[in-house]
C-alpha cells in the first residue's frame, strides 16, 4: 500500500465526460449526474483502508449534499486483477453494504481516471454548476485511519460553499490514500 496525496486543485478545470457502467448495469454519463448546484466525483475502490475509513461519511455527506442541489458519483479505476476485492461483483456488494445513494461505476479502461488525473483512493473532485473544478481535497483529517474532529467535514463545507457561491475554498488539504492500481 503506497500512500499518495492528491495535487493542488486546478481551479476552473472542466470535468471530462464519460459513459461508464454502474453497479446497477446502467450506463452513466457526466450529464446524467450533473447537479443543479454542483457535482461531486469520487475515485474510490473497495479495499483501500483510507476509503474504508471515510466511506460512511462520504455516503452521509452525499445524502446531505442532495438537499443543496449537488449530485455525487463514485468511480473505481483500479485494475481488479491486482486486487480481486475491486472486481465488479464486489463493487455491487460494496455499494449495497454502504447504502450508496449515488451511482458507483467502473472505469474498465482506466481512461477516465487518467483524464481526471486521479492519483489515489479516495480522491475527491468537487465541481460547480458549470462543471468547473473548485475542490480537490480530503473529506477530513485522518489519524491512524480514524477521522479527526466532529461536525461538518471539510468536503461537506467546501461543497456547500460551491453550491452557494460557485467557488471553492482557497485553502484545501490534499486527500490521501492508496495509489490507483494502473494496468501494467
Amino acid at each position: 500500500m503506497g500512500l499518495t496525496k492528491t495535487p493542488i486543485c486546478e481551479f476552473g478545470k472542466k470535468a471530462d465526460d464519460f459513459n461508464l457502467k454502474s453497479t446497477t448495469n446502467k450506463m452513466i454519463s457526466l450529464n446524467d449526474i450533473k447537479g443543479e448546484n454542483g457535482t461531486l466525483i469520487m475515485f474510490i475502490c473497495n479495499h483501500c483502508p483510507y476509503v474504508l475509513a471515510t466511506i460512511k461519511e462520504a455516503v452521509k455527506n452525499s445524502k446531505e449534499l442532495e438537499d443543496e442541489g449537488i449530485k455525487s458519483l463514485a468511480i473505481m479505476s483500479n485494475d481488479p486483477k491486482v486486487y480481486e476485492e475491486d472486481s465488479f461483483e464486489n463493487m455491487i456488494n460494496f455499494a449495497k453494504d454502504y447504502e450508496f445513494n449515488f451511482p458507483y461505476v467502473i472505469d474498465e479502461t482506466q481512461e477516465i481516471g487518467k483524464s481526471y488525473g486521479a492519483v489515489c483512493t479516495p480522491d475527491f473532485f468537487g465541481y460547480n454548476n458549470n462543471l468547473e473544478l473548485q475542490y480537490r481535497g480530503r473529506i477530513r483529517e485522518l489519524k491512524d485511519l480514524k477521522p479527526v474532529g466532529n461536525g461538518e467535514s471539510e468536503l461537506l463545507r467546501a461543497m456547500k460553499m460551491i453550491a452557494k457561491t460557485g467557488k471553492g475554498p482557497k485553502e484545501q488539504y490534499p486527500s490521501m490514500g492508496c495509489s490507483i492500481k494502473w494496468f501494467k
